[in-house]
């Protein structure tokens, strides 16, 4: 409820970030629309390429939200937060849920983008409930990854910089912008490993009626809520250690 309200307070935040979706749309997407160099099957290049970018924006919001943390570590909010009867699991689930409402705002803009570039998204109660569930499970599985690694770097330097080197190699090394038939084995068996892959392949079959899942529904959010899991275990193990 803190990060709604500070969104709410000070709205720039969430129009700033739907820039780099809309350059990806209006830029990218259009490009490779016409081009017709990457083989999407039935889809458009634009629709095939709408779930990678709402991917993508849950994904650069989450993966830096550790860096909150440490501000709140030396502000000294996360000792007290350590010192409260609250378990170490409540409080990185509490922070997962915090990042996850800031995906779905962060996801309503970007589908709205999508909307007005001319991507015909599904619609129904199912389609958008397993969305939402998407949404969720994806920005809270990169918040904690976020989590621990300020756990271990503790420091603002540190953490961004190996924030920026993993988000990249993420991305790309995912079924986000191009399908994993059009990648080299290694590549291939990389992205297969790679949690982005999941959530993109989930995403593209709620989100367009013509998309057949690649992994399968189930084990997408198998996937998601497996590595979620441990990364809380995890995180919950390293949290009182950041506030040394």
């Amino acid at each position: 409820m803190a990060d709604l309200r500070k969104l709410r307070r000070d709205p720039t935040e969430m129009f700033t970030r739907a820039v780099q979706p809309l350059l990806w749309f209006l830029v990218f997407g259009q490009v490779f629309t016409r081009t017709r160099v990457i083989p999407t099957g039935d889809l458009s290049y634009l629709e095939f390429m709408a779930p990678g970018i709402l991917a993508q924006s849950v994904l650069f919001a989450a993966i830096f939200y550790g860096i909150a943390v440490i501000w709140e570590r030396d502000l000294g909010i996360v000792h007290k937060m350590l010192v409260s009867p609250a378990s170490r699991a409540s409080l990185v689930v509490g922070k997962a849920l915090a990042a996850g409402a800031r995906g779905l705002v962060q996801g309503a803009m970007v589908a709205a983008i999508a909307l007005l570039a001319g991507v015909p998204l599904r619609a129904g109660l199912l389609p958008v409930a397993g969305l939402t569930a998407a949404v969720l499970l994806g920005s809270a599985l990169f918040a904690t990854f976020s989590l621990v690694i300020a756990c271990i770097v503790k420091t603002r330097e540190r953490f961004m910089g190996i924030g920026q080197v993993l988000t990249m190699p993420m991305f790309f090394a995912s079924n986000a912008i191009y399908p994993l038939d059009m990648m080299p084995s290694w590549l291939r068996a990389v992205a297969r490993v790679n949690p982005l892959t999941y959530l993109v392949d989930a995403l593209r079959t709620l989100m367009l009626a013509g998309a057949p899942p690649v992994m399968g529904l189930a084990l997408d959010f198998a996937v998601l809520a497996s590595v979620t899991s441990a990364l809380v275990l995890l995180a919950a193990r390293l949290y009182p250690g950041l506030a040394r």
